[in-house]
């Protein structure tokens, strides 16, 4: 069984990064995880359908402080030369824990790093796909470049699902009304089952958020779902029952993530759970034999 928040938190506290890069071929395609960051999530506040009984049973699942690790970042498609991004993690960002939040402590920051490691830069990108506009998910498409004023996917369209883009609230994810005019003349708005890259098919789902999208990339007779926030946890795969205290919509977020979980067990399908610590890539098997979540290479 894979730890999935391994390393999450120093001896001292400190939280740190749970999830390095990671890179799965689908034929002529490369899909790679670009880590940015963590959140803390404490496990009650993030999923309330549970029970201290539920984590008690299930400590693989949280870090030595007992909080959930989120991994943040982007998901990097690259076909021949031409490369898009998913999501763009929440940008520079380091955020003690407030009492009374959901959430513990955040840290940030590392995608452009993680981005020059797996050797693109930002000017290459012709494209940032994002799931939903929640600010941990688009912090660096409208942050601005070391030393400039311009956002850093300067030369990428922002491709947002529809509804999400007609339902935005973007002052509510902290960003100001210049920031927010400037990022405005670079969305692009696409609907369910458009292709916005070669063999990648955008597939609005609704439920987390009004206009939540997820991305199936296909390549070599497989396809990989990245469901964005559909699930927060390996856990709900075994509950998708269990819906996020940030779900637009409980119930139809849960009809969703049934739907997602006997896909995802479908032969030939990877899911990306973009906030799945250390085991964002896996499979869902369903024999018995443990968490149905299973991490890649496991």
């Amino acid at each position: 069984m894979a730890n999935y928040a391994a390393d999450a938190v120093d001896q001292d506290g400190r939280l740190r990064r749970p999830a390095g890069i990671r890179s799965v071929r689908l034929g002529d395609t490369t899909v790679s995880f670009v880590p940015d960051g963590a959140i803390q999530g404490k496990p009650r506040g993030w999923l309330p359908d549970t029970t201290d009984e539920t984590w008690a049973a299930h400590p693989e699942y949280l870090d030595a402080s007992g909080h959930l690790v989120a991994s943040i970042g982007g998901l990097l498609v690259e076909n021949g030369d031409r490369a898009l991004l998913i999501d763009a993690g929440w940008g520079p960002v380091s955020l003690p824990a407030e009492p009374g939040s959901p959430n513990g402590a955040v840290s940030g920051g590392a995608l452009l790093d993680s981005l020059a490691k797996l050797g693109r830069s930002p000017k290459e990108i012709e494209a940032v796909a994002f799931t939903h506009l929640h600010i941990d998910h688009l912090g660096w498409a409208w942050h601005p470049a070391l030393g400039g004023d311009q956002p850093v996917f300067a030369h990428a369209e922002y491709l947002v699902a529809e509804p999400e883009w007609a339902h935005r609230d973007l002052l509510a994810q902290g960003i100001t009304d210049e920031e927010a005019t400037a990022l405005a003349p670079r969305v692009r708005t696409v609907t369910d089952g458009q292709e916005v890259f070669p063999g990648v098919r955008v597939r609005i789902t609704g439920g987390h958020t009004a206009g939540h999208a997820q991305y199936v990339i296909t390549g070599g007779g497989q396809r990989m779902i990245a469901f964005g926030d559909a699930l927060h946890s390996p856990i709900q795969v075994d509950h998708p029952e269990w819906s996020c205290v940030y779900d637009h919509d409980r119930v139809r977020s849960a009809d969703h993530r049934r739907q997602l979980v006997a896909e995802l067990a479908e032969p030939d399908t990877i899911g990306f759970g973009i906030h799945f610590a250390d085991a964002v890539f896996g499979q869902v098997r369903r024999d018995g034999a443990g968490p149905a979540w299973r991490p890649l290479g496991s």
